[in-house]
């Protein structure tokens, strides 16, 4: 019981980097509008204020991993809540643009560095008979986060002129938590085998409950010296142009869903359709509400129905529902709560599809020998995709020869176009092991397998 305790203190500890991504994400959201007044920005120049972060992102989450092994996974986690602090006072207080983006640009590197050091952690820390559900709690905890971070924003909304520097400040608190409880977790045991302190490595393995230690160390050198060999493998080959396909193209989906620009712009776009900015924020709690909600139920059947089941379920009625949105602010017809039915309805079908099936399949279709590259690759595209997306939805919904109608039904073509590539393409992969799958894909001939 001692050592299931000792897990579940670390693995939650680390969540809270998942906390910290959510709600940084999303928290944007309420501040954008007073931002742009306050610094007099046009659509092109706030899109860029809003995607900073995200430019942040993509750097950070691509940087983290040699920083990670080089230190440690704990001390990366400690420098990430450093920023994700020095984020939210930096930005609460920002009297210029530019200050304001310098800081923006920090917290979106404790982002993308926290969604790969965080999962990472995890994963290492855990007994492998828990690893799945302890690495599903920090998904949840980026959920938690953006709910949170909208419920914030309606609160503080009640303080008038600058409560966007509330709405971004008030990050410190779960920051400066994060930080303090980073120094009590142990150290990652396939760290210190990798750094050669196997004595250290085997104390904590024992205290997290694993009951053959010395078999666990065996197995983590055995897999060190088999990602040294991987390291010569290229991606980017004939080899693997089915993985990297389709990781790529789920990303892109991913983002051209509309996602971001929803949860970055959500009170604007409640406002586009006739609601008073207090009401669009409390709307904007609701999306947070069903977002969270419909993960949970992703979480929990995800491996009775399989990923591809819930990817056509999702791109159906999100096709529906941003048909729905677009035909709305093409017609004007605003009335009553239409705008927020359809808006929750995108974000259940999105949670229950999408949000949950993009990292696990990603995890599952490469070959081990570059899994870690194949994951690199299809986060990448993703956070490069919504940088985009974040810079230009202000500058095209705001535009009166496009506006909210072409860039809904926009990303309604856009999960049609997903639902066509699932039905002919993508694989399912449930119940398969590793191996099956990257049988199933080709990536390794039959022969090698038989042979294995």
């Amino acid at each position: 019981m001692k050592e299931r305790k000792t897990v579940f203190f670390a693995a939650a500890a680390a969540s809270l980097g998942g906390f910290l991504f959510g709600f940084d994400t999303a928290v944007i959201s309420g501040a954008e509008k007073a931002i742009q007044q306050l610094f007099q920005l046009d659509s092109f120049w706030h899109g860029f204020t809003i995607a900073i972060a995200l430019i942040g992102t993509v750097i950070g989450a691509l940087s983290a991993g040699k920083p990670a092994d080089l230190y440690g996974r704990k001390a990366s986690l400690i420098v990430i809540a450093l920023f994700f602090c020095i984020s939210a006072v930096g930005s609460g207080l920002a009297n210029s643009w530019e200050m304001f983006l310098v800081f923006r640009f920090i917290g979106g590197l404790g982002i993308g560095a926290s969604s790969v050091v965080g999962p990472m952690y995890i994963s290492e820390i855990s007994p492998s008979h828990l690893r799945g559900r302890l690495v599903a709690f920090f998904q949840l905890n980026i959920v938690i986060g953006i709910l949170v971070s909208f419920f914030s924003n309606y609160l503080f909304s009640a303080l008038g002129e600058g409560s966007w520097r509330w709405m971004l400040g008030v990050a410190f608190f779960p920051g400066i938590i994060f930080l303090s409880l980073i120094f009590f977790i142990p150290n990652s045991p396939r760290w210190l085998v990798k750094r050669g302190r196997i004595s250290e490595a085997r104390d904590i393995l024992k205290k997290i409950g694993e009951k053959n230690a010395e078999g666990e160390i065996k197995e983590i050198t055995e897999s060190l010296r088999s990602e040294a060999g991987a390291k010569k493998e290229k991606l980017l080959s004939a080899e693997y142009k089915k993985p990297v396909a389709y990781a790529m193209l789920l990303a892109i989906f991913n983002q051209f869903s509309g996602i971001n620009a929803i949860l970055y712009f959500s009170p604007r776009i409640f406002e586009m359709a006739g609601f008073q900015q207090g009401t669009a924020m409390l709307q904007s709690v609701s999306i947070g509400l069903t977002n969270f909600l419909f993960t949970i139920i992703a979480m929990t059947i995800i491996d009775r129905f399989g990923r591809r089941t819930l990817l056509i379920v999702g791109s159906l009625g999100m096709i529906v529902s941003l048909g729905m949105v677009s035909f709305t602010f093409f017609t004007k017809n605003f009335g009553s709560y239409n705008m927020l039915v359809y808006l929750i309805s995108f974000i259940a079908f999105f949670a229950f599809s999408q949000g949950a099936v993009i990292w696990v399949f990603i995890s599952e279709i490469f070959p081990n020998k570059v899994r870690a590259k194949g994951q690199t690759l299809g986060s990448s595209t993703h956070w490069i995709v919504a940088t985009i997306i974040s810079w230009t939805f202000p500058f095209v919904a705001e535009n009166p020869a496009i506006g909210g109608g072409p860039s809904f039904l926009f990303f309604a073509l856009m999960m049609l176009l997903q639902l066509l590539f699932v039905l002919k393409y993508l694989p399912e992969t449930k119940g398969k092991s590793l191996e099956q799958i990257e049988r199933d894909l080709q990536a390794v001939p039959l022969e090698a397998e038989e042979l294995n």
